[in-house]
């Protein structure tokens, strides 16, 4: 893999992808799937033993009365560009990053 990249402009730039989000530290609150173009990851629901329950589709789904809170899980990681348009907007600072350089083919 290539070591270092270029824009348009010629600037160096090294794309760091997004590799798993902290369950524990994440909020749910949307803003990270919200600036992804590319549909990295989802909105899941959680029970109270902090078990996934599956992606929340919008609807008021409620998994049987089970949902204790939604969290945000990287479900489609080959699909990030590295943009960090997600990592800028979290409030909670709980995703984990990866530069291109360091991710194997």
């Amino acid at each position: 893999m290539r070591s270092t990249f270029t824009t348009r402009d010629g600037s160096i730039w090294m794309p760091e992808y997004l590799t798993v989000i902290d369950g524990k530290t994440c909020i749910g609150c949307g803003r990270c799937f919200k600036v992804c173009s590319r549909e990295v990851m989802h909105l899941h629901g959680v029970d109270d033993a902090g078990e996934i329950l599956g992606i929340c589709d919008g609807e008021d789904d409620d998994f049987d009365g089970e949902l204790n809170r939604m969290i945000m899980v990287v479900d489609q990681a080959g699909r990030c560009i590295g943009c960090g348009a997600c990592a800028r907007v979290c409030p909670k600072n709980c995703q984990t990053h990866v530069a291109a350089d360091q991710v194997a083919a």
